[in-house]
């Protein structure tokens, strides 16, 4: 399982108003067990595209990359951790700058 332990948000401007909705990119610090199949000594993040529209709202995309060298970590997190991370960007969306 993994742990948030910091986070920053920010809405995507569409100067040419293209897309539909808003996006949002989070970029969340995450903490996994070493026993962990994805633990990296050099630390990781998520970077999450986030879309809220009318009819729906969740998360577009995500990728995971280490801190210290921002190389993009091949992984699919599991259900479980989807869910920790959908409802946290869900809940922090309003901290977005506009």
């Amino acid at each position: 399982m993994l742990t948030i332990t910091g986070y920053s948000v920010e809405l995507i401007k569409d100067p040419f108003g293209i897309l539909t909705g808003k996006r949002y990119e989070l970029l969340l610090d995450i903490e996994v067990a070493e026993d962990d199949e994805l633990y990296s000594e050099n630390g990781l993040y998520v970077r999450v595209i986030y879309v809220v529209e009318e009819s729906r709202s969740g998360m577009a995309k995500y990728a995971i990359h280490e801190k210290t060298n921002d190389n993009y970590v091949d992984f699919e997190l599991e259900d479980d951790e989807l869910a920790v991370i959908e409802a946290f960007c869900k809940e922090h969306l309003v901290d977005a700058e506009e």
